[in-house]
């Protein structure tokens, strides 16, 4: 297991390159200037101290070579003052609109990604999991039945008119709608849970759907397999049978998945945030594809990279855990 893991942690290093080569040198195919798209905003805004353009393009350093700009990105060509000042030595840069550390926006942005994120996983687990259970457990029964048509409906609705339904109907009936201030956790724990609760309850139970249906056949084939037959045959209660002897074994798949949910979430949930007005990851790095602020683009999807890398090995670890009969070398 040891050498596995170094393994896999060493192979995150060249995957990571990759993609961040990848990363950089496509967000700059972008159709569209910057450049071009900061002077016709000063200009509609009235603004007579409009620099050059190649003045401007020298100094936000896009005047050189794709290279030579990934490379002190990077960290591994120096600057223009001969010093190392990139990503590998923790600095993603600054934003080329308002020259504010991407770091910065990166820090007052993933707070709000994560505790939504958060909420709603935990939402989704908790929909998910024990109704995929009771429904293996009552095979073509009537809550089976019930429980599929439910999962059914939530695949098929869609998450925005869901979330816009939620917010325009009570608005009209009851006068009432969201909080649409954004209110720090640490200001008022509250009103941020109110705030937080709707968007997150709505985005978890449309991602249980998948859950539901993966949970409930996985759990159908493992309590088939003659261990649970004998578990069974040994007069155990059915909720020792359940969860030690057949959700390890089931949950493996469906660990899968809730691996592949996390990085996405970080990502940002570009609808669930425009919609309910939080300012988190997503509409950091819609606003910045808008306006083509590369650093912005560059430092987010580097950090998506990472989070799924890592969440793969430590989905690939937990196999091991959830059913011993894994072995890595």
């Amino acid at each position: 297991m040891r050498a596995y893991l170094i393994r896999r942690i060493l192979l995150i290093i060249p995957t990571l390159f990759l993609v961040t080569v990848i990363v950089f040198m496509l967000v700059r195919f972008i159709p569209g200037d910057v450049l071009d798209m900061m002077v016709s905003e000063w200009v509609s805004e009235g603004s007579t101290d409009i620099q050059d353009v190649e003045d401007l393009r020298k100094a936000l350093g896009l005047d050189e070579s794709l290279p030579v700009q990934y490379g002190r990105w990077l960290g591994i060509v120096p600057q223009e003052t001969g010093e190392f000042s990139g990503m590998l030595q923790g600095n993603l840069g600054h934003s080329l609109w308002d020259n504010e550390p991407v770091t910065d926006i990166l820090k007052s942005r993933l707070p709000v990604t994560v505790e939504l994120g958060f909420l709603s996983l935990l939402i989704s687990w908790a929909i998910a999991l024990p109704i995929g259970m009771f429904m293996a457990t009552r095979q073509d029964s009537l809550m089976d039945y019930t429980g599929r048509i439910f999962a059914i409906v939530l695949l098929s609705i869609p998450g925005f008119w869901l979330m816009t339904m939620v917010i325009v109907y009570p608005s009209i009936w009851w006068g009432t709608m969201p909080n649409i201030i954004y209110v720090p956790i640490t200001e008022n724990l509250l009103e941020n849970l109110k705030q937080f609760l709707l968007p997150a309850f709505l985005t978890g139970a449309a991602s249980s759907a998948l859950m539901i249906r993966l949970t409930r056949t996985m759990m159908l084939e493992v309590l088939r397999q003659d261990y649970i037959r004998t578990a069974w045959a040994k007069g155990l209660r059915e909720r020792t049978v359940l969860m030690r002897h057949a959700a390890k074994n089931a949950f493996i798949p469906v660990i899968t998945v809730i691996g592949g949910q996390i990085p996405a979430i970080l990502a940002g949930q570009i609808v669930t945030e425009t919609i309910f007005a939080l300012p988190g990851m997503g509409i950091a790095f819609l606003d910045a594809l808008t306006r083509r602020d590369y650093p912005i683009i560059s430092a987010i999807n580097t950090m998506i990279a990472t989070a799924i890398l890592v969440m793969n090995v430590i989905v690939d670890i937990s196999y091991a855990w959830m059913d011993p009969r894994i072995r890595y070398r």
